[in-house]
C-alpha cells in the first residue's frame, strides 16, 4: 500500500510539473516546435540519471526502494512524455514537416540520452 501511495504522490507531482513547465516554455518559445515536451523529457531523463547513480550507492535497500516508486516512476513517470512527443511527432509529420518531424525525434532521443548520461555522471 505504501508502495502505490509513493508513486501516487511522485505522479501527481510530476504531472503538475510538467503542466507548469511545459506551458511556461511553450508560452515563451511558442509552439513551432515542442519545446515543452521536449523540456520536460530532459529534464525528467536527468533526474533519472541523479536518482539511479544514487541509488547504486546507496546501502539501505528499504530507502532505495522507496525513492525509487517516488522518484523514478511517480514524479519522473508523471513528468515526461514520451505519448505526448510520439502525438506531436505524428501531428508534424501529417502536416508534411518532414525536417521538424525528424529534428523531434532526433533532437528529443539524443538529448534525453544524454540527460539519463549525465545525471549518472553527476553522481557516479
Amino acid at each position: 500500500m505504501l508502495a502505490m501511495l509513493l508513486v501516487f504522490i511522485g505522479g501527481m507531482l510530476g504531472s503538475v510539473w510538467r503542466f507548469w513547465l511545459s506551458s511556461l516554455i511553450a508560452r515563451r518559445f511558442g509552439e513551432t516546435f515542442p519545446f515543452g515536451t521536449l523540456a520536460v523529457n530532459i529534464v525528467a531523463s536527468i533526474l533519472l540519471g541523479l536518482l539511479s547513480g544514487f541509488l547504486a550507492h546507496l546501502a539501505d535497500q528499504q530507502l532505495a526502494t522507496a525513492l525509487q516508486q517516488l522518484v523514478a516512476i511517480g514524479v519522473c513517470g508523471g513528468l515526461s512524455t514520451f505519448s505526448s512527443f510520439s502525438l506531436q511527432t505524428w501531428n508534424l509529420l501529417l502536416e508534411r514537416r518532414w525536417l521538424v518531424a525528424i529534428l523531434n525525434m532526433l533532437v528529443s532521443t539524443a538529448l534525453c540520452y544524454a540527460g539519463v548520461v549525465l545525471g549518472w555522471q553527476i553522481i557516479g
